[in-house]
C-alpha cells in the first residue's frame, strides 16, 4: 500500500506541475506579459514545482534527508539517466548557443552549494545566496537573449512551443483557473502523499530517508526531463537534451534548495555531505569536456553514463548501510 501511496504522490505531483505550468502560460498571455519573461520565470519555475514543493514538505517534516536528496538524486539521474539514455537513440549535440555559459553556471553552482553544505545546516543566509545567484543567472539570460531576439536560445524551444500553444495551453477563462486550482490543490496533496510515503518505507526498510530521496523520489520527479530529453532524441532533436539537463540542475540547486532553506533551516546529513554531493559535482564535471570541445555524446558515451546510474543506485542500497553506521559511529 505504501508504494501505491509513493506513486500516486509522485503522479499527483506530475500532473499538478504540467497543469500548473500550462495554466500559469496561458494567464500571463491573457495579461500581455512578453514571452522572454513567461519562459524564464513561469515555465522556469512552473516545470521545477514537484521538486520544490517536495523538497519544502520534507523540510518542515524534518525529513532533511528527502529534502536534499530529492534534488541531489535528481541532479546525478538528470545527467546519468536522462542525458545517457538520449545518447543511446542517437548522438546529443554539445554546440547549443549559452550552453558553455550554461555548463559553468552548473559546476559553479554546484561547487557554491558543496561549499555551504559544509558551513551548514542551510540557513535562511545560505537559502538567500543561491536563490540571489538564481536571479541573476536570470536577468543574464534576459540580457543575452533581448540582445540577440532569440529567446529561444536561451529558455528552449519546449518552452516556446508551449508558450505558442502547442502542448495545450488553455485559452477560455474558466480553463485557465480550473488548471491553476488543479495544480495548486494537487502539488501540496502530492507532497504530503510522496514524503510520508517515503519515510515509512525508509523506516519499514531500516534504511536512511536520504536514500529514498536520492533514488525513488529523485527518480520520480526526473520522469518529465526524460520523457522530454527521449521524445526529443526520436525527434532528431537531440540538442534540446544537453539544454534541459542544465537548466533543471541549476534551478534544483539555486532555486529550490534556496527557496527552501528560506523557508526553514535544513540540516545536511553527514552520508550526503560526504558522499553523494561530491558524486553529484563529479556527474556535471563528466558532461564539461563534451561541453568545451562541442563533441557529440554518442551511443558510447550514453551506455558508460546509464551504466554509472546503475552502479551509483547499486551503490546507495548495498554498502551505504555500512556506511551511515560508521558515520553514525563518529
Amino acid at each position: 500500500m505504501v508504494y501505491l501511496t509513493l506513486a500516486a504522490g509522485i503522479i499527483l505531483l506530475l500532473i499538478g506541475g504540467d497543469v500548473l505550468v500550462r495554466g500559469a502560460v496561458s494567464l500571463a498571455v491573457k495579461l500581455d506579459i512578453p514571452t522572454l519573461v513567461i519562459g524564464l520565470t513561469i515555465v522556469a519555475f512552473g516545470t521545477s514545482a514537484p521538486e520544490l514543493v517536495i523538497s519544502l514538505r520534507a523540510a518542515l517534516a524534518g525529513s532533511s534527508g528527502i529534502a536534499i536528496g530529492n534534488v541531489v538524486g535528481s541532479n546525478i539521474a538528470n545527467i546519468f539517466l536522462v542525458l545517457g539514455i538520449p545518447a543511446l537513440i542517437a548522438a546529443t549535440n554539445c554546440d547549443q548557443p549559452f550552453i558553455k555559459r550554461n555548463m559553468l553556471y552548473v559546476v559553479g553552482a554546484s561547487l557554491l552549494f558543496i561549499t555551504l553544505c559544509f558551513n551548514g545546516p542551510l540557513s535562511f543566509w545560505h537559502g538567500a545566496i543561491l536563490f540571489g545567484c538564481m536571479v541573476a543567472f536570470l536577468v543574464e539570460s534576459g540580457r543575452r537573449a533581448a540582445q540577440r531576439s532569440d529567446a529561444a536560445t536561451v529558455i528552449g524551444e519546449e518552452a516556446i512551443e508551449l508558450i505558442d500553444g502547442v502542448s495545450g495551453v488553455p485559452s477560455r477563462n474558466w480553463a485557465i483557473v480550473l488548471f491553476l486550482v488543479i495544480g495548486l490543490v494537487s502539488l501540496p496533496i502530492g507532497a504530503q502523499m510522496t514524503v510520508s510515503a517515503a519515510a515509512d518505507i525508509a523506516t519499514s526498510f531500516g534504511i536512511s530517508e536520504a536514500t529514498v530521496g536520492l533514488t525513488l523520489i529523485a527518480l520520480g520527479t526526473s520522469l518529465p526531463e526524460l520523457s522530454t530529453t527521449v521524445a526529443a532524441a526520436l525527434r532528431g532533436h537531440c540538442g534540446l537534451a544537453l539544454g534541459n539537463v542544465l537548466g533543471s540542475n541549476l534551478f534544483n540547486i539555486l532555486a529550490i534548495m534556496g527557496l527552501t532553506a528560506m523557508v526553514v533551516p535544513v540540516p545536511v546529513p553527514d552520508i550526503i555531505k560526504n558522499v553523494d554531493i561530491w558524486i553529484m559535482l563529479a556527474a556535471a564535471l563528466a558532461i564539461t569536456p563534451f561541453v568545451l570541445r562541442r563533441k557529440c555524446i554518442t551511443w558510447k558515451f550514453g551506455l558508460v553514463f546509464v551504466s554509472c546510474y546503475v552502479l551509483y543506485i547499486s551503490y546507495v542500497f548495498t554498502p551505504r548501510a555500512a556506511q551511515i553506521a560508521a558515520i553514525a559511529a563518529n
